[in-house]
């Protein structure tokens, strides 16, 4: 599904040029080319990888924080005609509480609350306690953020 182009993207595009970017090169295709088993794909398929790289979705994530105590059908809806495809929405969602996560870790050093979708149908925090300040960074060297707020101590 395309995005709509009356509404802003909740996506953007990553400098993939800038020095210190990394985004998990190679490996799609080394593995799979000395099969016994040749597919039509293996054959004549396109030298394009499986991996979207170069995108970042952290609108996406703080548009879904925003949306906490929605309905989750109406939410869904506008971020999937937001994107250029749905799966990064359930990287943050989970179906039931059980399954979600307290927070995810997204790229380097980002961290966002886990959300899930409720009985009723709407949007949830999976833990409504969790402060940046629980948080513990893993290392001196980055800014560590849960959903844009820092945490740790100053180095």
């Amino acid at each position: 599904m395309k995005p709509d182009p009356h509404k802003k993207k909740l996506y953007r595009k990553v400098n993939t040029k800038a020095r210190g970017v990394h985004h998990d090169f190679g490996g799609d295709f080394k593995h799979v080319r000395n099969q016994k088993d040749e597919s039509r794909e293996l054959v004549k398929g396109s030298m394009h990888g499986s991996k979207n790289r170069g995108l970042d979705y952290t609108p996406l994530y703080k548009f879904l924080l925003s949306k906490v105590g929605a309905d989750w059908d109406s939410v869904y809806s506008e971020a999937v005609s937001r994107l250029d495809r749905p799966d990064p929405i359930f990287v943050l969602v989970a179906d039931d509480q059980e399954e979600g996560q307290d927070y995810v870790r997204v790229g380097e050093s980002s961290y966002f609350s886990g959300l899930f979708i409720d009985e009723e149908g709407l949007l949830q925090l999976v833990n409504p306690e969790l402060k940046a300040a629980d948080l513990e960074p893993f290392c001196t060297c980055c800014t560590h953020t849960l959903n844009g707020i820092p945490f740790g101590s100053n180095y």
